[in-house]
């Protein structure tokens, strides 16, 4: 019997962190929009290490920057930030209102679509893809100066 009350305590525990994650990742961005003056994270350092110690972005690289300009109500500047951006807001509030219903049901849904090899594999392959096809744009479009401007090291 206790080992029981242990994993449910343990379930409803990880379900809380995820609707603080989500909310988390909601919020920072919004907050970052509030003091985005004179349009300044288009030219502030990175927070991403990857990006401070190569000058490289990393596949995540942009998704903060596109959640801000989603909020200002710029979907273009969004999506050219990270094509991924708007759906982490969708995927964030699905995730808030699916752990929250399912902490007040006690009951699982989505399981079989949350442990599904053949769709974490599909989205692996596309971002995969799409950093890749950044990563070639980024070096067409950027000098190996302004690269490394962009990191940490000039």
């Amino acid at each position: 019997m206790t080992s029981t009350d242990y994993t449910n305590n343990s379930r409803i525990k990880r379900k809380i962190y995820g609707i603080i994650g989500a909310a988390i990742t909601l919020i920072v961005p919004f907050f970052l929009m509030l003091n985005n003056h004179n349009d300044h994270l288009e030219s502030d350092q990175s927070f991403c290490p990857f990006k401070m110690v190569t000058g490289f972005p990393c596949p995540g690289c942009g998704i903060t920057k596109s959640l801000v300009y989603f909020y200002q109500g710029d979907l273009y500047k969004s999506i050219s930030y990270h094509i991924l951006g708007p759906f982490v807001i969708a995927f964030c509030w699905v995730t808030i209102i699916v752990l929250v219903t399912e902490i007040i049901t006690k009951k699982e849904y989505f399981t079989g679509l949350l442990y599904n090899k053949k769709l974490a594999y599909r989205l692996a392959y596309f971002l995969a893809i799409y950093h890749f096809i950044r990563l070639i744009l980024f070096v067409k479009n950027n000098s190996i100066d302004d690269i490394m401007h962009q990191s940490i090291w000039f």
